[in-house]
């Protein structure tokens, strides 16, 4: 072989110290860009948040006559004291949390279930069946609201909490796919070894594959408790004046002696509801991204 005849190395390649070639570097967005989009986008996510936050702290008579000032002449922090003295606050805040929390948990455990049985057992169908339940999914809540009230109504669970129980204990078909694409990226050998061991598979979910799945019990927790926390079609559906939620509290009951809406006591109000909600996810949101990227492959 001649040396001198070898072919050189192409420009728009490098050799690394171990001989191996790389292609040519694409051009990467710098870090000034890169945080300059990340305010732009911060910016347009908290923008609606900003918005009710300075609506609640402005007088009624700016709010209707300046519609457009964005910063309030004098800081109203009265509207707080009306938004939690106008109406029972306290007793519809325990009312929607009992209820998140109750549906949060029941769904979150029976949609582990669920989507346990899709990843880890064997039976036939099991795949079409996995599509109609994803299926679900595309399908409208405005179909379902009357055949659901009709359905609870005859049932005698109107005025109760029923609803959100069996809701619960029907899982969810997002959150069934969230734990299926998990609990398919387990090893197998851990079952395996618990079925050697004499374990049926009850306690292998409950023993092995619940605890490795925190991050998206977590994230399945937080994603539900959300749903009914935001709620308002349900409850003002289902629930009569003493057992509704938050929810329809704000949006039915802040009125002047005319009756009509206060919007900013109606603000202050909106803006205590989501605090938990925010402070939620600004403590777990690790165990969020955790589950997502975990999630996004199957093994």
């Amino acid at each position: 072989m001649d040396i001198g005849k070898t072919r050189p190395v192409a420009a728009s390649r490098t050799v690394t110290g171990r001989g191996t070639l790389r292609g040519p570097r694409r051009p990467r967005l710098g870090n000034g860009a890169a945080y300059v989009l990340l305010m732009a986008l911060s910016v347009v996510f908290a923008g609606p948040f900003l918005w009710l936050l300075l609506a609640a702290l402005k007088t009624r008579e700016e709010w209707v006559s300046v519609p457009g000032s964005v910063l309030p002449d004098q800081v109203q922090w009265s509207n707080f004291t009306h938004a939690l003295t106008d109406v029972n606050f306290a007793a519809y805040a325990m009312n929607s949390l009992f209820l998140s929390t109750t549906y949060a948990f029941l769904i979150t455990l029976s949609s582990a279930a669920v989507g346990f049985g899709f990843a880890r057992l064997r039976a036939p169908g099991k795949r079409a069946l996995f599509l109609v339940v994803l299926s679900t999914m595309m399908l409208p809540q405005v179909l379902t609201i009357l055949p659901t009230y009709v359905m609870f109504s005859r049932l005698g669970l109107v005025n109760t909490y029923w609803p959100w129980v069996l809701w619960g204990l029907a899982a969810s078909p997002y959150l069934v796919f969230l734990f299926r694409q998990f609990f398919a990226a387990i090893p197998r050998e851990l079952e395996d070894a618990a079925i050697i061991d004499g374990c049926g598979w009850p306690r292998i979910f409950v023993r092995i594959f619940l605890p490795l799945s925190r991050p998206v019990l977590i994230t399945a927790f937080l994603l539900s408790f959300t749903w009914s926390w935001g709620d308002y079609i349900a409850p003002a559906l289902l629930l009569d004046v003493d057992h509704t939620t938050l929810s329809v509290a704000i949006a039915s009951w802040y009125k002047d002696p005319h009756g009509n809406g206060i919007p900013t006591v109606q603000a202050a109000a909106a803006t205590l509801y989501i605090m938990p909600v925010l402070l939620i996810f600004f403590f777990a949101q690790r165990h969020f991204i955790r589950s997502v990227v975990g999630s996004a492959v199957k093994g």
